[in-house]
């Protein structure tokens, strides 16, 4: 009988080892692709979202904002061989990247090098990464980027953090997207917010409405200045090593 529960917990040990190993080996590659990103002097976002929350939508109002003064490439991540999203970004004039996961719940910093080596870093300034629709996979896979983001939607409701906490606690921008349909649901702010402070203090918090525009220039802004100072940091390091 004792035997029979030390094998037992064996197995158990054995298969935690092998889920943290694969971590372990995820979270060294994410660290390869940051320098390639820190060295190319670009700045990198993850986007995650449940799908429907309206990432593609947020994504393009972004380009809109920012293509004029900033070179911007996004890499679309998928479960199923579908171009949609990508062909909606390079009709913008973007250049992006699909990246077909083969079912998989989430990018992983493997899919994202393949997805960078397919661009010119060099030539870029911000990199749009657009994970898998779902609000759990996602959650604690690095890959490399300098920020983690997170699209909510009004209709998605207000509960969603307290749904889904693991996606909110290590993220640093909350999008709270949908906010022209807030009259026509019940969706309480203050419970929402509550829930983000809880799991995640001083999150910043934006909320807008792709479809409206409203609220997408203080979004932009806020990453506009991430973007001065990630340039302005690696132009300094450019200059030291030289």
């Amino acid at each position: 009988m004792c035997n029979s529960h030390d094998h037992s917990h064996d197995h158990t040990h054995d298969h935690v080892s092998i889920v943290e190993n694969i971590m372990s080996q995820n979270d060294q590659l994410a660290a390869h692709n940051r320098k390639l990103l820190d060295k190319a002097g670009v700045f990198g976002i993850n986007i995650m979202a449940s799908p429907g929350a309206g990432k593609t939508s947020v994504i393009l109002k972004t380009i809109e904002a920012l293509s004029d003064r900033y070179k911007i490439a996004v890499i679309e991540g998928d479960t199923a061989p579908v171009t949609i999203d990508a062909d909606k970004i390079i009709a913008k004039g973007v250049p992006a990247v699909q990246i077909n996961t083969g079912g998989n719940c989430h990018l992983d910093a493997h899919m994202t090098l393949h997805g960078m080596d397919e661009l010119e870093l060099d030539e870029l300034d911000l990199l749009i990464i657009e994970n898998v629709g779902n609000l759990v996979c996602p959650a604690g896979v690095a890959l490399g980027t300098h920020a983690n983001v997170v699209i909510a939607s009004v209709p998605e409701g207000d509960d969603k953090p307290y749904k889904y906490p693991n996606i909110y606690r290590g993220i640093d921008v909350i999008l709270l997207n949908k906010t022209d349909l807030m009259p026509y649901i019940d969706f309480k702010m203050d419970y929402f917010l509550q829930g983000l402070e809880m799991l995640n203090p001083g999150l910043e918090s934006f909320a807008l409405s792709a479809k409206s525009g409203e609220g997408i220039a203080a979004w932009t802004a806020w990453l506009e200045e991430r973007i001065h100072e990630h340039q302005h940091r690696h132009h300094r390091e450019h200059t030291h090593t030289h």
